[in-house]
């Protein structure tokens, strides 16, 4: 653990698998709405990202999204499907770190699935525009910073803390494993 851990005196590091895994990836993904989409994530890469909004987020985890099949996104993914998803939902907690493999295809029923009608701003032809391609992304790995309780408990032991000179961080964080 880090080395601001063995200041705790609460623990501050749990690792999420299963149900509970997901559970937390969907409150934190929620919370954000969108998160910069990194491809070329090769080491001595120079990595692309771009925000995006993802469209669904399954039960199983895997992330949705809606993409121009002309896109240097899609190009990427079509070289290296190895991607990683950015998210945060506040300045001070709700952050998400998701590694996975992201696949391609233009299914017109998930398309409709997923489909809401702001998206015609980039599909100007609406839900049948010939571009829209599905990105499915499957985690392989994440890891996730919260706080333990709503912000301001969390702002009142930082602020106890600095005036007692104790580390009384409200944070959490772990690795989450689907």
């Amino acid at each position: 653990m880090d080395s601001i851990n063995k200041n705790q005196p609460e623990d501050n590091y749990e690792d999420l698998t299963g149900e509970k895994g997901i559970a937390k990836m969907k409150t934190l993904a929620d919370k954000a709405g969108t998160c910069f989409f990194c491809t070329q994530i090769g080491a001595n890469e120079r990595f692309s990202t771009r925000p995006m909004s993802f469209q669904k987020l399954d039960d199983d985890g895997t992330f949705w999204f809606l993409s121009a099949n002309d896109s240097n996104k899609n190009r990427e993914i079509e070289a290296d499907s190895s991607i990683q998803l950015l998210f945060q939902g506040s300045s001070y907690s709700d952050f998400l770190n998701v590694y996975g493999e992201a696949s391609i295809n233009q299914d017109k029923a998930v398309i409709k699935e997923l489909w809401n009608p702001i998206l015609k701003t980039w599909f100007t032809e609406g839900i049948d525009d010939p571009r829209i391609s599905v990105i499915k992304v499957v985690p392989s790995e994440a890891y996730y910073w919260d706080t333990k309780h709503p912000q301001v408990v969390g702002l009142i032991k930082r602020m106890v803390g600095a005036a007692i000179g104790k580390t009384l961080d409200d944070s959490i964080e772990g690795t989450i494993t689907v």
